[in-house]
């Protein structure tokens, strides 16, 4: 299995264990909050968003992905997102590291 495929499943399980937070404003106010540990953003979201979340992430010190697509995104946790932020230790800290192997 693919490290994007595992990063995929961890995605829907974390939604399932309701460790997600989805859409601008609550991810916006997730990493002002320190809740939120991991970002994770559509390469394809509009330049709007996309300076948004990444001025906030590094501004917060979240780390943040860019390996999905919306639609892979969405796929993932069942919701038409653009923009997730993983609020759980655990899961952060693994798709961490499936991205940095």
């Amino acid at each position: 299995m693919d490290k994007k495929q595992q990063l995929f499943n961890l995605m829907g399980l974390a939604k399932r264990a309701k460790k997600t937070i989805t859409g601008e404003d609550l991810v916006t106010k997730a990493i002002q909050n320190g809740q939120a540990k991991l970002v994770i953003l559509a390469n394809d979201a509009s330049s709007n968003l996309m300076k948004k979340m990444t001025d906030k992430s590094s501004f917060y010190e979240v780390n943040i992905c860019l390996i999905f697509s919306e639609n892979e995104l969405s796929q993932a946790i069942g919701q038409q997102r653009k923009v997730i932020a993983i609020a759980d230790d655990g899961f952060a800290k693994k798709m961490e590291s499936l991205m940095t192997e």
